[in-house]
């Protein structure tokens, strides 16, 4: 299984960024994304299902969407009205088992990850 991340850059605050994430081996029934910010803790962001509702973390509710793509087996986060805050490198992430799980030690393969900085 591999996960390769995609999309990150620089981008104002207020602005819009899609990261992607192709994962190749095999489909999961569930995604994640993680990120992590300089001298911090990796954090969940948003876990997404083929069935059942989205799960997002408070400070990016309304403002991130998870998305799937079965075709490409590749997942998206699209992030509107950035903030600084929200500068981090992002991690895709799958697990073998369904549910929902925030912790990093619940998944079990991880992309590379992509740097996002919302800076003016």
């Amino acid at each position: 299984v591999q996960l390769q991340a995609s999309g990150g850059g620089l981008v104002q605050p207020g602005g819009s960024l899609r990261i992607s994430c192709a994962v190749s081996g095999r489909a999961f029934s569930n995604y994640a994304w993680f990120r992590q910010a300089s001298g911090k803790e990796r954090e969940f962001v948003a876990q997404v299902f083929w069935t059942g509702p989205d799960i997002y973390t408070d400070s990016v509710k309304d403002r991130f969407t998870f998305s799937l793509d079965n075709a490409k087996n590749t997942v998206s986060l699209q992030m509107n009205s950035l903030k600084p805050e929200d500068s981090a490198v992002y991690y895709c992430a799958v697990r073998l088992s369904s549910g929902v799980r925030f912790r990093v030690s619940d998944y079990d393969y991880w992309g590379q990850g992509t740097l996002v900085t919302v800076s003016s």
